[in-house]
């Protein structure tokens, strides 16, 4: 992830699908992510007691408002429309269109001299992507338009006061209708949630705003998924991959069960460093020969 976000050279991604975990890692650090109508994003890794890593807590921090608050936090769904919105897709474009499209930049490029590609790739990318893109509007009922009321719940200091927030917000509305479903799914998600999961994820996307660059992002995210694999505090991460992806029970049992149960210093030892022989070296970054163009 360091390297994709880092390189020089350009990177297209088409996310025409599902664009979750280590899909969505590989392609939002990229310098163009085109969405369609198809795409479904998230980061719904604290639903499996892990939280969102692959440099998440770089970009989701960065998002306008606590709106990553609220997607690291619940996993929500987004679709191509909101992605662009946010910012995580740079460019729309309608499925039907991708073929036309890929065609179009590998003509071009293939066409452009090597020496000046460093130069000159990402004028070009921007000029074939504006002439496919479309600039669509998220739909009405999406939680986008209610900025105001995620960044009030989802700026709270603890996973406990959002969640209070959120049950309070939802109390005041007479008639649920289909422009607060997020309400009701963010609070269901929130409960049902690997509540030590969902004190990391927090406790991570607020230090990533802190943070200048990617590569302090990972190594944070590198040392919690080594104390998360060694299990030292719980084993919530293995329970929530038998319960939701094994056994498919969908019923994990959490421990600790509660929020308040889920102490600081036990949220502390997932960010503590590890030893010398065991931290995570970045590599040095390098330059590719050719603009790369993926598809999620």
């Amino acid at each position: 992830m360091y390297f994709l976000a880092t390189k020089t050279t350009q990177q297209v991604s088409f996310l025409n699908g599902i664009t979750m975990g280590t899909g969505a890692g590989i392609s939002i650090h990229g310098s163009f992510r085109v969405a369609t109508e198809k795409t479904v994003f998230a980061m719904p890794e604290t639903a499996i007691g892990g939280f969102p890593d692959v440099g998440s807590s770089y970009y989701l921090s960065r998002l306008p408002g606590f709106f990553g608050e609220y997607l690291g936090l619940t996993g929500a769904r987004l679709d191509g429309p909101e992605m662009l919105a946010l910012g995580l897709a740079t460019h729309y474009v309608p499925s039907s269109k991708l073929l036309f499209l890929e065609e179009a930049l590998i003509r071009k490029l293939g066409a452009s001299s090597t020496n000046t590609r460093s130069i000159d790739d990402y004028a070009t990318i921007s000029a074939i992507l504006d002439e496919y893109s479309e600039q669509p509007v998220p739909k009405t009922k999406s939680a986008y338009h209610c900025m105001d009321v995620i960044d009030k719940c989802f700026s709270q200091s603890t996973v406990e006061e959002i969640l209070s927030s959120l049950e309070e917000e939802l109390a005041t509305i007479i008639n649920i209708n289909d422009h607060h479903e997020w309400l009701s799914s963010a609070i269901q998600s929130l409960r049902q949630a690997s509540p030590t999961s969902l004190k990391i994820a927090l406790r991570s996307i607020r230090g990533g705003k802190r943070l200048q660059e990617v590569g302090e992002c990972i190594i944070s995210e590198y040392r919690i998924i080594y104390h998360i694999l060694r299990g030292e505090i719980n084993k919530d991460f293995m329970e929530g991959c038998r319960a939701m992806l094994l056994d498919k029970d969908k019923n994990p049992k959490w421990k600790p069960s509660k929020l308040e149960l889920v102490t600081n210093q036990m949220v502390e030892h997932y960010f503590s460093r590890l030893d010398d022989d065991e931290e995570l070296k970045l590599p040095q970054t390098f330059n590719l020969s050719v603009t790369a163009i993926s598809k999620i």
